[in-house]
């Protein structure tokens, strides 16, 4: 409970402050707003690596962590902050599609809820990405998987928090995109993206390959 108290906290410093002023449109912001929301990820950053650095419950493994330098992420780039309504599925707690389940790294399963869908348009094309929440929490959960995977970013995909806004509203950032746990550590169980979010196009945006 403590750790998953200590993580939402971190996530908090970033989402909270990123979803104020974010722009309607894909950088259809000035450009001071761009600036600002800029800022505001490179803090997220820098809160992350700060846990991984400082604290006793970092993923890194003892050499790693005493070599630590930072994490390594893409540039900031505001094409890539979408703003929208979610689709959302509405199912009977008896439908087999109320859960989620996701396959781990360790072969085990892990069960989420089946939130919705969230559309958004990257160079002209329409793509779609599925939302999930955790039976605990209230936040919203976006494991994805795209082309840089295995080459610039973790193989077994990455991860995206967001929050319900008013009418059924999100902000998806794919600068915020983060790497699991088990990036760092295999002793850490990580769910595995589903194939309804394995986008068929780079995300070249966040974070990267720690090595």
């Amino acid at each position: 409970m403590k750790k998953r108290k200590i993580i939402s906290i971190l996530w908090m410093i970033g989402i909270f402050t990123l979803i104020q002023g974010i722009p309607v449109a894909v950088g259809g912001g000035t450009q001071e707003e761009m600036k600002l929301e800029e800022q505001r990820v490179l803090e997220w950053r820098k809160e992350r690596d700060a846990f991984f650095r400082d604290h006793q419950r970092s993923p890194l493994l003892p050499h790693d962590k005493r070599n630590f330098k930072g994490l390594k992420y893409y540039p900031f780039n505001p094409g890539y902050i979408f703003s929208g309504k979610i689709e959302r599925f509405v199912f009977n707690i008896n439908n087999p599609k109320y859960y989620a389940t996701f396959l781990t790294n360790k072969g085990t399963n892990k069960r989420y809820l089946s939130y919705g869908k969230f559309h958004f348009t990257l160079d002209g094309k329409q793509y779609a990405i599925e939302i999930y929440k955790s039976i605990l929490s209230d936040y919203l959960f976006v494991p994805f998987k795209d082309k840089t995977n295995g080459e610039e970013t973790y193989e077994g995909g990455r991860y995206l928090d967001a929050e319900v806004l008013t009418d059924y509203k999100m902000v998806l950032d794919f600068n915020m995109a983060y790497n699991p746990s088990c990036a760092y550590n295999e002793k850490f169980v990580c769910v595995l993206p589903p194939r309804e979010n394995m986008l068929n196009i780079e995300i070249r945006t966040g974070e990267k390959n720690f090595k």
